[in-house]
């Protein structure tokens, strides 16, 4: 008697990692973690690689997460900065606004593009 998993290779499908196999790796990766911070990652990982099943290699997800927790502290911090920029210019008039405001408000759109581009892999608006 042959196993499920026999069946799906004999008929050409091999099994496919799941977002809870991920999760429990990443788990095991970072025991302290909080969940939504395993699910965000299990997100973004996903979605950046081409294939999900090279991250059932250790080093390679150890690898993988690390340039993603890179770039998404990148985008945290623009976005941090780009926050203050844009508090202040909600308290001007937007009727007086000089050319270096309207580029604040271009540059937010492009951090907010790239924070966009992280959760669902699609490329960054180019301004």
């Amino acid at each position: 008697m042959q196993t499920s998993s026999n069946n799906s290779e004999k008929n050409g499908v091999s099994e496919k990692m799941k977002c809870t196999d991920l999760a429990k790796r990443i788990e095991r990766l970072r025991p302290a973690a909080d969940p939504r911070d395993v699910a965000r990652l299990c997100l973004l990982l996903s979605i950046s690689a081409d294939d999900i099943d090279i991250l059932a290699e250790e080093s390679v997800l150890a690898n993988a997460w690390k340039e993603m927790d890179l770039r998404v502290q990148a985008a945290t911090d623009q976005h941090a900065a780009m926050t203050e920029e844009l508090e202040s210019l909600a308290r001007s008039d937007p009727q007086r606004f000089t050319p270096d405001q309207i580029w604040v408000l271009i540059r937010a759109i492009k951090v907010q593009s790239q924070i966009l581009q992280l959760y669902v892999g699609e490329p960054a608006l180019d301004v």
